[in-house]
């Protein structure tokens, strides 16, 4: 029972270490795209090919019956929030450096750890509340609230958006803890894939021809409300690369989560980070400010806290369970 387990978690590590780096390459080919089509464009292809993936999984996994859920609204909503947070990121790193959005997003953890209060019902002692205070002090240090907008590569609402994607991020793994539990993760990707799908064209539908698109428009609104473009040549691999890219984000990230758990899996995520830093300099020629260090720093000492108490509590309940049943 003991070597399952631990051949469970090693399993999950490794998932959640493939599907980060698939993160990281995702975030710099859209980058990348960002200056020349538009976001709902980019992210309706990605999903038409990762869909169909998806679906090939499922077969694999047990058939399509598999589809077949009793809480349709809930898959719903889950695929909503990771549109939002998927979305915001995206719209951010067309106008901010890949690290700098990336520290940002990893305030994620920090926002599991507050949400689980009353959604899990979890306890927080004093030590993991103030790793999260700290963490959140480095959130408001790359925010710059000191500085001038001219000061800024961006505008405020701009340096918010990793915010907001990482807390719809965090409720939706807090929701991938309860479905995953009866939902196969090849299903929950194809789940998400739909939404996505569903939600880039009604962008189309609104604005696929670019009506809303001003010419001082920043960077990140052009990148939303875009017109869509026949792609280039030069781009159609790009674009495959990350169709492929997201079935294998989506499928590592559900079953990392479901086979592993988050005390065990979370930090690990963190490999994102100096991913950021080394696409962000190697493609884009970008390396973070002072502040944005200050503030890498502190989130990731605080996360890193926090999933270290975690995986204690973690083990202490097995150990009492394990002396119970002995």
């Amino acid at each position: 029972m003991t070597s399952n387990l631990q051949n469970r978690a090693g399993l999950a590590i490794g998932l959640i270490l493939l599907g980060v780096a698939a993160i990281s390459v995702n975030d710099m080919l859209i980058k990348r795209l960002s200056g020349g089509y538009p976001l709902h464009q980019i992210v309706f292809t990605r999903s038409a090919i990762g869909i169909l993936l998806g679906l090939v999984l499922v077969k694999l996994e047990g058939g399509l019956h598999l589809l077949k859920t009793r809480q349709p609204g809930l898959h719903l909503l889950r695929g909503l929030l990771i549109v939002i947070s998927n979305m915001s990121f995206f719209l951010a790193i067309a106008a901010l450096p890949l690290a700098e959005a990336t520290a940002l997003f990893f305030a994620a953890p920090l926002f599991i750890t507050l949400l689980s209060i009353p959604i899990l019902g979890e306890k927080v002692g004093p030590l993991r509340m103030s790793a999260v205070v700290v963490g959140f002090v480095g959130v408001v240090i790359m925010q710059r609230p000191w500085a001038g907008g001219d000061a800024l590569q961006a505008s405020r609402l701009v340096l918010f958006l990793p915010v907001l994607a990482a807390l719809t991020y965090a409720l939706n793994q807090l929701m991938t803890r309860k479905l995953g539990v009866s939902t196969k993760a090849s299903v929950l990707s194809v789940y998400i894939q739909a939404v996505f799908i569903v939600v880039s064209l009604g962008f189309f539908v609104v604005a696929g021809d670019g009506r809303f698109v001003a010419g001082d428009s920043s960077a990140s609104l052009a990148f939303l409300l875009r017109a869509w473009v026949w792609p280039a040549q030069d781009d159609y691999l790009t674009f495959l690369g990350i169709g492929l890219n997201v079935a294998l984000i989506g499928y590592c990230l559900s079953q990392a989560y479901r086979l592993g758990d988050a005390a065990t899996v979370a930090p690990f995520e963190y490999i994102g980070l100096p991913l950021a830093v080394f696409w962000g300099f190697v493609i884009f020629g970008d390396l973070p400010v002072w502040e944005v260090w200050v503030g890498i720093a502190l989130i990731l000492a605080s996360g890193l806290f926090v999933y270290l108490r975690e995986r204690q509590k973690a083990l202490r309940v097995t150990r009492l369970q394990g002396g119970r049943r002995a």
